[in-house]
């Protein structure tokens, strides 16, 4: 799979609310032992990350994320610029940048940094 490939599954599943699916994307997309950190979190393995999204989702409900440019890879990573936003918004309300790094198809690692952000 083309790591523009993993960021688009990736993005999905952030948008993904029903329990179920997101899980299963999680578990499709990631190594068992996945990291994710970013300035406010950072949460090791499949339950934590799926928990993590959850709970974002709860705290900002009706968001979209999306892909805000092109995808830029090489050597088994992937950096791309992310927008979220409620759904029909003129302009994203958090903008953020992360790196994943792949273990052939699946995230090993997530490195997140937010451009912007609700105050």
């Amino acid at each position: 799979m083309l790591p523009e490939q993993i960021v688009f599954r990736y993005i999905d599943a952030w948008n993904k609310t029903d329990p179920h699916q997101r899980r299963a994307a999680i578990d499709a997309l990631t190594t068992e032992d996945c990291g994710y950190a970013d300035p406010l979190a950072v949460v090791r393995g499949r339950d934590a990350l799926d928990g993590f999204i959850a709970g974002i989702q709860k705290q900002f409900p009706g968001f979209v994320f999306s892909l805000a440019g092109k995808v830029d890879a090489h050597h088994g990573q992937a950096r791309f610029t992310w927008h979220a936003a409620p759904k029909g918004a003129p302009e994203p309300a958090v903008v953020g940048f992360d790196v994943l790094v792949l273990e052939g198809d699946r995230i090993r690692a997530v490195y997140g940094f937010l451009d912007k952000a609700p105050s």
